[in-house]
């Protein structure tokens, strides 16, 4: 980034995604806080902790301050409706995390949060980022949120009296800076203080001046179109997509493929190239991106592969299920690509914001991004169609979903032999896809959001309080796929349980994972806790710990963590984060339903 001339990264995103309709899932870390906050203060460290001095140092800005992924209806800006307490516990934690890890900016939200606009909310910009935390970074507004106070929020009279209250508030930049243009005539008519201004502006230059824009604001070019895209680069999108992609189903144990068959390669996201990336993506040159079928093509000889689109993610006439059909018959396996997409066609209307405009006239492959909120989260266009012709023929069929949210998969979990997700898995994503279906690499990814079984189970995140969710008249009140949740072509086995304590207020849990399986592989060994009795209501379970090892055939690791006070503490009935004495429930497994041993401990 900073070869290319940029100074701020917009990101990470750590929303908790309690809300799969919400547009912008794809963009966060999923439903955990503790697994956003670990990501998170990784991200920030790796785009160099804070150190400005370092020269491809950016400023993280942490997206988006607060409670902007649990809006009501999934709908993009809407009211969140969450209590002070839920807030502390929850969604504030990745937040403070990431600061104290080095990120020095912090993004508002469009979203009013108990009737208070997100960018005009001086509880949490003052009070808790300022005061309680001692941020010595500066705030931004989200693109015309501070605007969003009288236009869309209709809590002033004006939009000068909206830039003065997110003045106020301690929002120091406005990103569209509609707004603080009427900031110099709100001084001179005695609206505002200038040294409201003057800490604002003190905020964003100590930064510039820190980084050193002053002294040196340009950058070489040459030196960028050496730097960038490197083959070092390239390898490392390949081996982040292996990492990420995610094993649902495997039955009789299909996959992974052999290389001497023929293969029919078929659906709307086999080999499209931006449906493979996120949104927001700039135009791209087809080399730069590695679909399905490309990645299949390096496995199996070319007049063994037979590739059919079928239809498209959304568009009803766009369609060949027919021709895709008879190349099904003519396989020995099928691999069928469906999901969603929020690739920029670059014909859709766009707001400034990045926002996209929907348009009936023209049916993009677009169901995701900001923006693109779903009422439901099936296969949209023809592709349930596709998948059921597909089925008929007999043929075995891997199921692939690319997707930017968590989408239902009950017809695939039924009826595919093999499923798989690989999210939005980016330049390198179809060869990484292909590296796992042909066995070139074991799958270890692990979902961070849970996967509905029906859209009426909603909101249905593995970290609730109690009570235990029961089951609905018609269904399971459990998601189709846990969070944490994801297979491996090996097995693993867990055993020796241990507690001890290591200080007042520390104990270290301890077990082995043995590899029982044929193959080598990495495990993700997670471990939760539970306070059984609390002066506050408790989740069920809360991640706390988790750790992805790899472990040879037949070969046993041995894992310790240590819950520390932190990670024993609650908010209290005097929103004060303490710990409480009582008895503690570890439970150690590979995934939130999937808990392989249990103990209890007592603090006292």
């Amino acid at each position: 980034m900073r070869l290319q001339g940029a100074h701020i990264s917009y990101g990470p995103v750590i929303d908790l995604s309690r809300e799969p309709r919400w547009s912008r899932v794809e963009e966060s870390m999923g439903e955990d806080p503790v697994l956003t906050a670990i990501l998170a203060s990784a991200e920030v460290k790796g785009l160099g902790g804070g150190n400005l001095k370092n020269p491809y140092s950016t400023i993280a800005t942490l997206k988006h301050f607060i409670g902007y992924g649990t809006t009501e209806g999934g709908q993009n800006g809407a009211p969140t409706f969450l209590g002070k307490r839920e807030i502390h516990e929850q969604f504030l934690y990745p937040f403070k995390k990431a600061i104290e890890a080095g990120a020095l900016s912090v993004m508002t939200s469009y979203n009013s949060l108990d009737g208070i606009p997100s960018t005009a909310d001086d509880y949490y910009l003052k009070k808790v980022l300022r005061n309680d935390w001692n941020f010595n970074g500066f705030t931004v507004s989200d693109l015309y949120s501070i605007d969003g106070i009288w236009e869309t929020h209709h809590v002033t009279n004006t939009d000068q009296e909206a830039a003065v209250l997110a003045l106020k508030s301690g929002v120091d930049a406005d990103l569209g800076a509609k707004a603080y243009s009427f900031i110099i005539d709100a001084v001179k008519k005695g609206m505002v203080s200038e040294a409201y201004v003057d800490s604002a502006c003190a905020h964003i230059l100590q930064k510039k001046f820190e980084m050193g824009l002053f002294e040196n604001p340009y950058v070489d070019p040459k030196k960028a179109a050496k730097n960038v895209r490197t083959a070092e680069s390239i390898e490392l999108a390949r081996k982040v997509a292996q990492a990420s992609v995610t094993l649902l189903e495997n039955k009789n144990n299909i996959l992974p493929l052999r290389k001497d068959i023929k293969v029919a390669v078929i659906g709307p996201n086999a080999d499209n190239r931006y449906n493979m990336l996120g949104d927001y993506t700039a135009p791209q040159e087809d080399s730069n991106i590695k679909t399905i079928l490309d990645g299949v093509r390096t496995k199996v000889e070319a007049e063994n592969i037979e590739y059919v689109k079928g239809c498209a993610v959304r568009d009803m006439d766009n369609t060949n299920i027919p021709a895709a059909v008879e190349a099904a018959k003519r396989a020995d396996v099928v691999i069928v690509a469906v999901g969603g997409s929020s690739a920029r066609d670059f014909k859709t209307s766009y707001k400034e914001t990045g926002a996209a405009v929907s348009d009936s006239k023209s049916i993009s492959d677009m169901d995701c991004g900001e923006g693109y909120d779903r009422a439901t989260l099936g296969l949209l266009g023809r592709q349930q169609e596709l998948l059921e012709a597909i089925k008929a023929t007999g043929k075995p069929m891997v199921v692939v979903y690319i997707e930017g949210r968590p989408l239902i998969k009950t017809w695939a979990h039924n009826n595919a032999d093999a499923l798989l997700t690989a999210y939005y898995p980016g330049q390198q994503g179809g060869q990484a896809i292909a590296d796992v279906i042909f066995g070139d690499y074991n799958p270890a990814g692990r979902l961070p959001i849970s996967v509905p079984e029906n859209i009426g189970q909603i909101p249905v995140y593995y970290n609730k309080k109690a009570p235990i969710p029961h089951n609905y008249v018609e269904i399971s009140g459990k998601p189709l796929y846990a969070f944490g949740y994801g297979l491996s072509y090996t097995t693993f086995k867990y055993s020796n349980l241990k507690i001890s304590q290591k200080g007042k207020e520390n104990f270290e849990v301890s077990f082995d994972v043995t590899n029982t399986g044929k193959c080598d592989g990495e495990e993700v060994a997670q471990l939760y806790l539970h306070d059984e009795v609390a002066s506050t209501s408790q989740p069920m379970k809360q991640l706390k710990h988790f750790a992805r090892v790899m472990i040879k055939k037949g070969e046993t690791k041995h894992i310790s963590f240590t819950l520390n006070s932190e990670d024993l503490s609650i908010v209290n009935r005097e929103m004060k984060r303490v710990v409480e004495p009582g008895e503690f429930k570890v439970m150690v497994g590979a995934s939130s339903e999937d808990i392989r041993l249990t103990s209890t401990f007592n603090l006292d």
